[in-house]
């Protein structure tokens, strides 16, 4: 999909009443996850579901086999995540535990979940497995309301000897920990698209927009790398760091438009802040392993 047909002016999509029947309309459109993120992100009637299309983006990009529908990668039960804290376990081919975070709750229609896989006395050890919902031995549980994106729901996962397709690699080192980066990077270019259409329809500063493109072709530039290694969480940082300086003008231009944009933002940007903490210990140590500062400094840069 080129720049132009990313960037032409395309009707805002009403709040749809299905969230698989407003993906599935994204993917007619495209399924390359850059050009998922930002058409998404462009047509998106809030903010939550530009977060929706560019966290779709990210599982395709961590996974290029990923199936058509709207998808959730489960690893977290409570706040634990490594694969020491994990209970969730898998043998011979059937998954029992529980997840405590499903984005899209009974909307979801396949699933990667991580599961202890190592016999006893061996290291913890991941297995990232694929599964579709309708399969036997998964039930959805609603999750509780929250505060942001509430039109994007979510649910807790009860999993009962389910029978699972495991993934080549390893759960953690291929799956769970790099999918940080991928959210970062694609979500933020659908918030980015999301910001961009939204300046052009209410008429946003020229020198505004055309900052927001920039930090789109970074993105694009950035989603040519490989988002496993330090490099690109370096350059991930940057784009961070741009739109940090970028926000206050742009929550200046929603505060002086209509108030429903604003108040979409107000309501939803809390989502786009939760894995700070996260990226800026992902850049403490690519600082540290790129050998650009000392330990010290790096958490001085970091924090």
């Amino acid at each position: 999909m080129s720049w132009q047909d990313l960037l032409q002016a395309v009707p805002r999509q009403p709040a749809p009443d299905s969230l698989r029947d407003w993906f599935a309309a994204l993917e007619t459109e495209t399924t390359a996850p850059l050009a998922l993120a930002m058409r998404g992100g462009h047509v998106a009637a809030s903010p939550g579901l530009a977060f929706l299309a560019g966290y779709q983006a990210a599982l395709r990009a961590l996974w290029p086999q990923a199936p058509r529908g709207l998808g959730a990668l489960c690893a977290t039960e409570g706040r634990q995540m490594r694969p020491a804290e994990l209970q969730t376990r898998v043998v011979d081919g059937r998954v029992s535990g529980r997840k405590g975070f499903v984005i899209a709750a009974e909307e979801v229609q396949w699933l990667l979940v991580a599961a202890r896989e190592e016999a006893e006395g061996e290291s913890p050890r991941l297995a990232m497995l694929q599964l579709p919902v309708e399969a036997a031995g998964v039930r959805l549980e609603a999750g509780p309301a929250l505060g942001m994106i509430p039109d994007v729901p979510h649910a807790r996962l009860q999993l009962e000897a389910a029978r699972a397709e495991r993934l080549p690699g390893d759960g953690w080192s291929d799956y769970v920990k790099p999918f940080r980066s991928f959210e970062d990077l694609y979500i933020h270019a659908a918030l980015l698209a999301w910001f961009w259409s939204l300046g052009e329809e209410c008429d946003w500063p020229q020198g505004l927009r055309l900052r927001l493109l920039a930090q789109l072709a970074a993105a694009c530039e950035l989603a040519r790398q490989n988002l496993r290694e330090p490099g690109s969480h370096l350059l991930l940082a940057g784009l961070f760091a741009e739109f940090a300086a970028l926000r206050p003008e742009l929550e200046a231009a929603l505060a002086a438009g209509p108030a429903q944009w604003n108040q979409l933002w107000l309501r939803d940007r809390g989502v786009f802040e939760l894995a700070g903490v996260a990226r800026a210990k992902r850049l403490q140590q690519a600082l540290q392993a790129l050998g650009l500062v000392n330990g010290e400094a790096a958490a001085e840069v970091s924090g």
